[in-house]
């Protein structure tokens, strides 16, 4: 079993309350944002040693040269701040495409990509690794697996691994520079009845709109205050099944976080499901990545992987 129990000793420079100064080191040591409920709960817990002796008060007074230890459990700091991921693992059913050099294949949703900071949390990436060392079992060491693009946790669909460094920086450039081609299929609620087959863009710069302490949020920021440019278009498709929403194409002409559901819900049309931008509650948020149209980092051909919807769409 993996442990997840890590204790600190922090020197304090500057007196102070304990909860500020948690504030302020805790997210260098974790390296993660930490709300202030969480400090003032681990305080409260008796997780944290003033000089050796327990102290169970947020506002308790610190000087300068006193001692603080802590102790973290980061399995029930984080990981609680996720719903329970699905337990995947990964077949030739869900590999999208293979050769030597690279590997696609279709994520699902509640999985994350890539390891968070709890060590024991199952992803994507780890997926692919056993698969590989599956296939080829006589590897000494488990094989290389490459992560070149990201999907949201509750994001499903197409998503590329390299498995030798060597074509690395071919894919990392064709992401970069955008000659690799992402096409997503969201499902929206419009707040306003739109046109099957009409399309719109939105372009502007984008940031962080939430503080440090809540749940990351992004918008429209003006890049004078660090926004970063951003553009999509979109095209309604077509209704739902259930004739209650509309399937609409986005394609990505930049790789910011959130994108596509900061960009429709600025246009009333929040993506079903992401209750974080203002949309209907549903059971995940419904966004996948249906395509993927890149150069071959070897042979330069272009190739077009494409993942298949996943039955909620099929049936919303």
């Amino acid at each position: 079993m993996t442990n997840t129990i890590s204790t600190y000793t922090l020197k304090v420079q500057n007196a102070g309350r304990l909860d500020e100064f948690l504030r302020k080191e805790l997210p260098v040591l974790l390296h993660a944002e930490i709300s202030n409920s969480k400090i003032r709960r681990l305080i409260v817990a008796g997780a944290v040693k003033i000089n050796g002796l327990q102290e169970h008060r947020p506002f308790a007074n610190l000087q300068k040269d006193f001692t603080v230890k802590l102790t973290v459990d980061s399995e029930k700091l984080f990981f609680e701040k996720q719903p329970e991921d699905i337990k995947f693992e990964l077949t030739e059913e869900n590999v999208l495409y293979e050769d030597e050099f690279i590997i696609v294949v279709n994520k699902p949703a509640f999985f994350p990509t890539e390891q968070t900071i709890v060590a024991s949390r199952d992803n994507l990436h780890n997926a692919i690794i056993r698969y590989l060392h599956k296939k080829n079992p006589q590897l000494r060491n488990p094989p290389y697996a490459g992560i070149m693009h990201r999907l949201d946790r509750e994001t499903s669909g197409v998503i590329l691994f390299t498995k030798t460094r060597t074509v690395n920086a071919a894919c990392h450039i064709m992401f970069e520079h955008h000659t690799a081609q992402k096409i997503y299929r969201a499902v929206v609620a419009p707040e306003f009845p739109v046109k099957e087959g009409s399309t719109f863009s939105v372009e502007f710069t984008m940031g962080r709109i939430s503080g440090k302490s809540q749940a990351a949020k992004w918008g429209n920021v003006p890049a004078s205050k660090g926004g970063l440019p951003s553009k999509t278009e979109f095209k309604i498709l077509s209704k739902t099944k259930s004739g209650k929403y509309y399937f609409v194409q986005c394609s990505l002409f930049t790789g910011r976080t959130h994108q596509i559901r900061v960009h429709l819900a600025s246009r009333k049309m929040p993506l079903l499901g992401d209750k974080l931008y203002g949309g209907k509650s549903f059971s995940r948020i419904m966004l996948h990545a249906e395509s993927l149209t890149f150069p071959h980092p070897v042979t330069n051909n272009i190739i077009t992987v494409t993942a298949p919807l996943p039955e909620e769409f099929l049936h919303c």
